[in-house]
């Protein structure tokens, strides 16, 4: 008979009222690995956090030690939180680009000797996991895959017995993904416990059980080969026209311009560390580009430099909207031009935000909103939402819902002021396959029938839409030929 090294028993959370999870029970049992799926909005993420005790729930959760006393619990998350020296952490993360900023941030070696002062042990469990090359570089500053790898290494430096992930593949690129798969096996390999959350599309082969989780009620978990035999078919998404031509203020019709973006012989360094290698590139008035590259190629310093106040992009020959950038223009009518979506920007707003507050703050380019709106501009912002179908979302906190619902309103917040272009940095993560395919058609439609010009990064190819064209493929920090 197997050992059960977990144990839930009718584990309910309810948020606001709202009932998330509802009467969950299930055991993992010694030498296995659980995968939890689900649409977004399930209530995936909210399992990890009652698992890991980060939310209030009722029932029972009992954890099995691989050694004496407590079990020792950790959860990965999709995305890493942490403080500056100054003991914030709410800063926005375009202050990764500001060399003053990014001082005021710990280096990874630090955080890791707050856990333990043995230095071996440090420099073993970074070379296993293929990371010893960032020991002495800023927690900003690290890379997606990178942030994953430091939250691994932390968990085992302080000896866990249970790795609970929250879509672990959330923002990495191919190589990383392999990387994480083959990790996961290694570590279940010398018993430590590990439960995942993930789509159905990316369950590593670590997993040895699979259970759906819908509309709050897990299903009874059945092994890894009888659900990939199983899988249902994703459904196709079913066209329709957008109607958004229709009342869009002359107050947001912009003046024509031949080229949205170009740069010439661009250049970044930090310390000593190049991270942009003479970037010839332009983007003309109506086209739409692809950003491709691994994680820690640029992509983001590179976004940086055309939305974000990267002090560098004065340093080099810049032009957006026809104009060189640094020749009188504020940061402010730059953005004012560009609708903009990253993997973060949600984490940013106060926890009582509702979601027309978000999609309002778009037309001022602030984290929040701040001021009274007017007639026209309330009108715009339920103009938007409709069009979004996200008008019921309209009082409610956007961090209560789910990721799909969240990107959705951060999309309709970025095309608030109808910007003539728009920049769409990994908008699918943490999406379910058949949102994430509403999604790209959504922007398909937009920059389609708007004319739209369009900078998307994405690292899955399924997920990018059919109106992108070009694509700029970043190595290193360079142009790949």
């Amino acid at each position: 008979m197997k050992t059960t090294s977990l144990q839930v028993e009718h584990l309910t959370v309810q948020l606001s009222g709202k009932t998330i999870l509802k009467d969950v029970s299930f055991a993992v049992h010694e030498g296995e690995v659980l995968a939890v799926v689900g649409k977004s909005g399930s209530g995936k993420s909210t399992l990890i956090k009652a698992l890991s005790g980060h939310c209030f729930s009722c029932g029972d959760i009992s954890f099995t030690a691989r050694h004496n006393g407590e079990p020792r619990v950790v959860a990965i998350t999709q995305q890493h939180k942490f403080k500056n020296l100054s003991n914030v952490s709410s800063f926005y993360y375009q202050q990764r680009f500001n060399s003053s900023d990014a001082e005021d941030t710990v280096l990874l070696n630090d955080v890791l000797q707050q856990i333990t002062t043995d230095d071996q042990a440090i420099t073993d469990v970074l070379s296993w996991l293929g990371i010893t090359h960032v020991r002495y570089t800023r927690l900003i500053q690290l890379s997606n895959g990178e942030q994953k790898k430091l939250q691994l290494a932390k968990a085992l430096l302080r000896q866990a017995d249970w790795l609970l992930f929250d879509n672990p593949y959330t923002g990495l690129d191919t190589a990383s993904r392999h990387s994480l798969s083959m990790i996961m096996e290694q570590l279940a390999a010398k018993g430590i416990g590990i439960l995942l959350v993930t789509t159905e599309s990316e369950i590593p082969p670590a997993v040895t059980h699979v259970a759906v989780l819908e509309k709050g009620y897990l299903q009874p978990r059945i092994t890894h080969q009888a659900f990939d035999l199983h899988k249902p078919v994703t459904a196709t998404v079913a066209k329709q026209a957008l109607p958004i031509q229709q009342g869009i203020p002359e107050v947001y019709r912009y003046d024509n311009f031949a080229t949205a973006v170009k740069m010439v012989n661009t250049n970044v360094t930090y310390g000593n560390k190049k991270i942009l290698h003479n970037i010839n590139w332009e983007v003309k008035r109506g086209e739409c580009w692809r950003i491709a590259g691994g994680n820690g190629a640029g992509k983001s310093t590179l976004l940086s430099l055309v939305n974000g106040d990267n002090p560098q992009a004065f340093a080099n020959e810049i032009y957006l909207f026809d104009r060189r950038k640094g020749s009188g223009e504020s940061i402010w009518d730059i953005k004012q031009k560009i609708g903009y979506v990253s993997p973060e920007l949600h984490q940013h707003f106060e926890p009582g935000a509702t979601c027309f507050e978000v999609v309002a703050s778009g037309l001022f380019d602030t984290i929040g909103l701040f001021r009274q709106l007017t007639g026209q501009q309330k009108k715009i912002t339920l103009h938007w939402m409709e069009l979004l179908q996200l008008t019921d979302f309209a009082n409610r906190p956007l961090l209560q819902l789910s990721n799909g619902e969240q990107r959705l309103v951060l999309l309709a917040r970025a095309m608030v002021k109808n910007p003539p272009l728009l920049i769409l940095d990994e908008p699918c993560q943490g999406l379910d396959a058949q949102m994430a395919a509403a999604f790209v058609e959504m922007v398909n439609d937009i920059c389609t029938v708007l004319k739209k010009t369009l900078i998307y990064v994405s690292h899955y190819n399924e997920e990018v839409p059919s109106c992108v064209t070009r694509t700029l493929l970043l190595e290193s920090g360079k142009i790949a030929a």
